[in-house]
């Protein structure tokens, strides 16, 4: 182990871990936006559009989250739509992850219980009052583990974006493994750098979900 090399190239995968973290960020934001709006056109029954969301989350779950990106970055380009390799890359996982969120909180606002909603509609509560005070809350905190495990996945999916050269941290490993030929360092190098950036982001989410829990159960 050249552990002379390690902190050599320490900074560049700093580097390389806050675009990680960057692409990151706003791909889950584009996914979490994209699965509400979708979660609600499916629970809401919205006719016409009920029907595209189902294929949007057909499409967008059976195929792989490379040919999406490739797609983008390749293709539209053939058509007179070039877009930048950040921006392919956040609309590659804003496409993706919003299928499983628009799953994820779908699932949610269906576990609501008839109860809960007759108790609301009981107490003069309108439609809106209902899932705002009412059905959301609870939504929120059964999708929480599911939405959390959406995060983390996607955070991973990141690495794909090497294929179109986007300066994170698999990029710059296989980069530096060519010029120098330290698969081993490099190789560790990200690995502990994953293990940074996604552990206490799981720690945390953790903890969201159990005081959501306990909130909703009191225990």
């Amino acid at each position: 182990m050249d552990w002379s090399y390690l902190g050599r190239e320490l900074p560049r995968y700093i580097e390389a871990g806050l675009v990680t973290l960057k692409i990151g960020f706003w791909g889950i934001l584009a996914a979490l936006i994209t699965g509400l709006v979708c979660c609600f056109v499916l629970y809401y029954k919205i006719f016409i559009l009920q029907k595209i969301v189902k294929v949007y989350v057909e499409l967008s779950r059976n195929t792989p989250l490379l040919i999406q990106v490739f797609f983008l970055y390749f293709g539209l380009p053939q058509v007179g739509i070039k877009l930048s390799g950040t921006a392919c890359a956040i609309i590659g996982l804003g496409f993706l992850g919003g299928s499983y969120m628009a799953e994820a909180f779908r699932g949610g606002l269906e576990a609501v219980g008839n109860s809960q909603i007759e108790s609301g509609l009981s107490i003069g509560l309108d439609k809106r009052q209902m899932m705002q005070y009412v059905i959301l809350p609870q939504a929120i905190s059964i999708s929480m583990p599911q939405v959390s495990a959406n995060f983390i996945f996607l955070l991973k999916e990141t690495s794909i974006l090497s294929a179109i050269a986007i300066p994170e941290l698999l990029n710059v490993t296989q980069s530096l493994i060519g010029l120098y030929y330290k698969t081993n360092e490099s190789l560790l190098l990200l690995t502990v750098s994953y293990l940074i950036i996604i552990l206490p982001l799981s720690i945390v989410l953790g903890y969201i979900e159990r005081r959501l829990r306990h909130a909703e159960f009191g225990n």
